[in-house]
Order: structure tokens, then C-alpha cells, then sequence
């Protein structure tokens, strides 16, 4: 009646030892660290960089407890955080002589002090949140009108090149602000113009007056397409913030919208505001421009003459000046997709690009204008630039398909796709919000934390072992394989622990404790109706079962409804809680029946159990003891 086959003592072991080895990591803390990585898409961190790293250590006199290289950044782990400060002073000197143009980010971070048989097992720590591990937090104001004024420069000239190709006559276009001003000269023009703005410019609203001898027709952004516009450019922003975040290896960033046109970044873990506000700021745009193939042009690229005036000085990758025109000829806006590959002829490195219809236009009318002359691939970073490759164009390059490559390895592929994907900022963005919460803050919260958590279970425990006397012991030690398995499913998801999350981790221990009270009490009413010890445990597991279920379902329902709709804090304390109701169901009722049955459904003629006094209906009392008998 009382028993458990062997595969179900089976499942509560490895449900034990999973929620053991995945807790383990969250005990041994953090450690200070400096991160290095690239600063710029053409500087690869490699083993080299490592060796470079280790020796400025060793030349400052600063040891590492471990320096570790994870393919795009490395890791040096100290002690303490003067042996950090020092260590970071002494690599940035060595690596960044020139603080103007840095190659190499050298952000301080923490790191897990995990021994790595863990980290083998796949066991990592919680990440933990701003208010728990400190960190910076910014909060950005996107500039939505600059978004729709850089809009109606764009569509002004998508009109234009519509306007010539149907050769429409005008007197000119021009953008004022947000609106797009077109001259005309008679009814039959305007008529045209109207109907090829209505087919292929459906974002925009004309309204028309008179201008003189003329007509002026003036286009505007509708609402509608106006608040798709800055939705877009909201989301962009995001986009390419997460993607600048990752290079200052932050676990677990929050990037989130508040609002219409603002944007919170939490960067729990980093101390340097300083690099991350330089992090925040970086992008990567790119610029197609014709070479100068003129005599001038070539004295100025071998440092005989001058720069010719109209064009540029930059240099390749292999630090030869080319001298290309300013005119741009296509940007990055014009990119729908960027994605790394080979060429198909040397099968070298390559990043193959595909425009919009726009771009594909100017791109195939440029190629067939200047066959035999050379087309400059630029990419700018924090407003400097370099020349990716310069080709010689020897046809048309129709369909919308571009591909750039020369002098690059797969990884510089990958790394110069990345960026042009993410592109530059849809707008400008301003930090209106600057703060930075210490470690000491953060250590602060989580030994408060960690002291509610510790204080509520020992009180629950040791009220429910004078209580329910065994049955309560069973319910105390469910409860800590409760708040083993809560932890470890945390761990293993890599979910973010804050304030209010160890706040629902408190509230779960005692919502999981309801599920055992219910299963003593029932054990104990059936005790009260003359039922036999093995009788009224299983009557008692078997009915506490349907409360429990309908109970915990419910809770989880607002669990869920706060997940969905609940954003920061709110969210943090969902996940933890709907987590907890699914740990509290597994340990309350599968692991305490499994410790009850070990412990008394092996005994074959059970007399007594050990659960506390039982009231009976009468008005008397008898302890129900543990006597056990064969």
C-alpha cells in the first residue's frame, strides 16, 4: 500500500544529485576579472593577445589566478580587487598606447570561482541581477523626430530617382524638416506626380498649393507610418545595443523599452562606466565610394603630393593608402542583409550582401558607368575609417547581390557581417539617466537575502518538527530538497536572480510548506476516524492530492500572468515563483510520500505514527505515537 518501486527511488535520487551538482557552483562566489576584447572588427583577440596579456602581468608584478581565452575575449581572474585595478592599469597600457584609438576594450568584470570539474559538468552560478551583483545602469533618449527627418531624406530621394525614371518634370525637390517640397509646373504634372507618389509611396500625404507660376506639392509622413517609423527605430536601437554589449561579456544584459522613446541598459557586473558608455556608443556603418584613379590621386597615395580636393585619404587593411572621392554612393541603409561566406572563384573569406531595391539600382547603373575603375568598400567605426577591400568593377552588377572580399579569414568575415547587420543607430540617442551601484551594495542585498531565505526555513522547520513531530521532519527535509531543486533549475536555465526574486524564493518556501500541512492534517483526520497508520497515510497523500493540485494550479496562473505582462522586477519575481510552485509539487508531495514510505511502509503490522496529537472529535487528545510493530 505504502511502497515505492525501485524506479521512482531511482527518479528522486537523480532529481537529488542533479539538484546538488547544478546548486553547487552558486557557493563559491565571485571573483574580480579584466575582460579583453577587440575594439575594432580588423583587431582579432587570439592566443598572441593572450601571451602579450601575461606578460604586462608578469612586467607589473600582478598575479592571476587564471587567465582564460574563450575565442573572442580573454579572462584574467585575481583575488582581490587592487590586484584587479592594478592589473587592468598595467594591461591597458600595453595594449592601448594610444587612448584615442584604442584597438582593445579592457573592461573590468567578476567571474565565477567554480572549479572547472564543475564548469565541465555544464554547472554554472545564477546570474545575478543589478541590485545583487552591482553594475551600471543607463537609461538612453532616442531622438524619434531626428528618425523621421533621417526618413524623409531618404524617401525625398527615392523620390526623385522615381520622378526622373517616369520623366516627370519638376522644379526641384527639397526636404524641409519632416516634409518633402516638389515643384511643378501645370495640372497634368501634378496629376502624374500625385499618382506615382499614391503607387509607390504609400507612407507618404500630399496636400498641394500654389507657389507663384507654380505648384507646390507638399508630401508628409503619415501618422501611421510615422509611428511605424519610430517603433522601427526603437527596436533597431535595441538590436544593435545588445550587439555592442556582447563584447563587454555581461551575462546577463537588460536592454528593455520604457516608454515611446526610451530605452534602460542594466550591465550587471561592470564597474567601468566609462567603457561602457564608449561600448553603448559604437557602430558600424558602411560606404560605398568610387577610387580616384586621377595622377593627383596617385602622387597622394605614394606621399608625393597632396590629397586632390573632393576626395579622401584611408587606408587597407594592409596599411596602403587609397584615395577615394566623397561622394557616397551607397550606405549601410541601403543593406536588408549581411551574411559571411566564400568566393566562389578563390573561395576566400567573403561577406556577401544583399540591397535594397534602391541600392540595387544605383548600385547597377555606378557598375555600368565606370567598368574598369575601382569601388572602395569602407567601414567606419566610432567616425574612422577603413578601406575593407577596393576592387576593380569589371561589369554590371545587377540583382541586388553584392559581395566584398580580399585580405580577410573567416572570422573577420563573420565579425564584419555582424556589424554591418547591426548597422548604425536608426537615431541618435542621448544617456539622460547615469547610474552605477557598487559590489559592496550588491553583497550587502545578497547576505540580507540569504538571511530572510535561511531564517524563514529554519523557523518553518522547526515549527513543523513540534508540530507534526516525524511527519514534520519529513516535511522540514522536503523542503530543503524544495530550495535544492529551485536553485538548481535556476542554475541550469542561467535565469536572473534579483531582490525580488529571492523575495519570491521566501514566499515559495512558505506557499510549499501549505502542500505538507494539508497532507498531515488529512494523515491526521483519518488517524481521527479510526483508520489504521498505513490506512491513513495513503487516504491521506491520496485525497491532500487533489487540493494541492487545484491549489498550486492557480497560483501558477497569476505566476504566468505576471510573467507575460510584467516587466523588470515584477517579471524577476515571477520566473522564481512559477518555478518554485512546480519544485514545491515534486518535493511536497512525490519526494516527502517517497521519505514516509521508506520509513513506514516497510513495516508490515504499523501501530502507531509519529505526526503530532490528534484531536479527537470527542474532545479528547492522543498523542499518535511512532510504536511500530510486526
Amino acid at each position: 500500500m505504502n511502497r515505492y518501486p525501485v524506479w521512482k527511488y531511482a527518479i528522486i535520487v537523480m532529481a537529488l544529485l542533479v539538484g546538488f551538482f547544478y546548486t553547487l557552483p552558486n557557493f563559491f562566489g565571485e571573483a574580480p576579472a579584466v575582460q579583453i576584447s577587440s575594439a575594432k572588427s580588423t583587431i582579432k583577440v587570439d592566443s598572441g593577445t593572450q601571451a602579450r596579456v601575461e606578460e604586462a602581468l608578469k612586467s607589473a608584478g600582478v598575479g592571476a589566478d587564471a587567465i582564460t581565452f574563450d575565442g573572442n575575449s580573454i579572462k584574467a581572474r585575481f583575488d582581490n580587487t587592487d590586484s584587479q585595478l592594478k592589473a587592468k592599469d598595467a594591461i591597458q597600457k600595453a595594449l592601448v598606447p594610444d587612448a584615442s584609438d584604442p584597438a582593445y576594450v579592457v573592461a573590468l568584470n567578476l567571474l565565477s570561482r567554480s572549479p572547472k570539474w564543475l564548469s565541465a559538468l555544464g554547472a554554472a552560478p545564477m546570474y545575478l541581477g543589478l541590485d545583487l551583483r552591482g553594475g551600471v545602469h543607463f537609461m538612453l533618449q532616442v531622438d524619434m523626430q531626428a528618425a523621421l527627418t533621417k526618413k524623409a531624406e531618404s524617401l525625398s530621394g527615392d523620390l526623385r530617382t522615381v520622378l526622373r525614371e517616369k520623366n516627370i518634370r519638376h522644379g526641384g525637390i527639397s526636404r524641409v524638416g519632416q516634409t518633402i517640397e516638389v515643384r511643378l509646373r501645370d495640372a497634368a504634372t501634378l496629376d502624374a506626380a500625385k499618382r506615382v507618389i499614391a503607387d509607390q509611396f504609400a507612407e507618404l500625404q500630399t496636400v498641394e498649393a500654389p507657389d507663384g507660376t507654380d505648384i507646390k506639392l507638399t508630401a508628409s509622413i503619415k501618422p501611421p507610418a510615422a509611428r511605424t517609423i519610430q517603433d522601427q527605430a526603437l527596436k533597431q536601437n535595441m538590436v544593435t545595443l545588445h550587439n555592442r554589449i556582447n563584447e563587454l561579456g555581461v551575462a546577463e544584459p537588460v536592454i528593455q523599452q520604457q516608454g515611446v522613446d526610451r530605452i534602460v541598459v542594466q550591465l550587471p557586473g561592470v564597474q567601468d562606466t566609462a567603457k561602457a558608455k564608449d561600448i553603448l556608443g559604437r557602430t558600424a556603418t558602411l560606404e560605398v565610394r568610387l577610387v580616384d584613379e586621377s595622377a593627383e590621386a596617385r602622387a597622394a597615395e605614394s606621399g608625393t603630393g597632396p590629397v586632390p580636393f573632393g576626395d579622401e585619404r584611408y587606408l587597407e587593411r594592409n596599411s596602403q593608402p587609397v584615395i577615394v572621392k566623397k561622394q557616397v554612393i551607397l550606405t549601410g541603409e541601403n543593406l536588408t542583409d549581411a551574411q559571411p561566406g566564400f568566393d566562389n572563384q578563390t573561395q576566400e573569406a567573403a561577406v556577401h550582401l544583399r540591397l535594397d531595391a534602391k541600392g540595387a539600382r544605383i548600385f547597377r547603373d555606378v557598375t555600368r558607368e565606370n567598368i574598369g575603375k575601382r569601388m572602395a568598400i569602407l567601414l567606419f567605426e566610432k567616425g574612422k575609417g577603413e578601406v575593407v577591400t577596393a576592387p576593380v568593377i569589371r561589369s554590371e552588377i545587377g540583382g541586388g547581390q553584392v559581395q566584398i572580399s580580399g585580405r580577410m579569414t573567416s572570422m573577420e568575415a563573420a565579425d564584419t557581417a555582424l556589424l554591418l547587420r547591426a548597422g548604425s543607430l536608426a537615431a541618435p540617442m542621448e544617456i539622460i539617466e547615469e547610474r552605477t551601484i557598487g559590489p559592496s551594495l550588491g553583497a550587502e542585498n545578497i547576505a540580507k537575502g540569504f538571511h530572510s531565505v535561511t531564517w524563514g526555513f529554519l523557523v518553518i522547520v522547526a515549527f513543523m518538527c513540534v508540530y507534526y513531530a516525524v511527519f514534520g521532519l519529513f516535511s522540514g527535509i522536503a523542503l530543503a530538497v524544495n530550495l535544492l531543486l529551485l536553485v538548481a533549475v535556476l542554475s541550469m536555465l542561467q535565469a536572473t536572480l534579483t531582490l525580488p526574486g529571492m523575495a519570491a524564493m521566501a514566499l515559495a518556501l512558505g506557499m510549499a510548506i501549505d502542500s505538507n500541512v494539508l497532507i498531515n492534517e488529512r494523515v491526521r483526520e483519518e488517524l481521527r476516524n479510526g483508520a489504521s497508520p498505513q490506512a491513513a497515510i495513503n487516504t491521506g497523500y491520496e485525497r491532500a492530492w487533489g487540493t494541492i493540485l487545484d491549489s498550486n494550479v492557480t497560483t501558477l496562473i497569476a505566476g504566468f500572468a505576471l510573467l507575460i505582462f510584467g516587466s523588470g522586477p515584477v517579471r524577476g519575481f515571477a520566473v522564481v515563483h512559477c518555478i518554485g510552485i512546480l519544485t514545491s509539487m515534486f518535493s511536497a508531495v512525490f519526494f516527502s510520500r517517497g521519505l514516509v514510505n521508506f520509513w513506514y511502509g516497510r513495516v508490515k503490522k504499523l501501530k502507531g505514527v509519529s505526526i503530532g496529537t490528534v484531536w479527537r472529535p470527542d474532545g479528547g487528545a492522543v498523542a499518535a505515537t511512532s510504536g511500530q510493530g510486526k
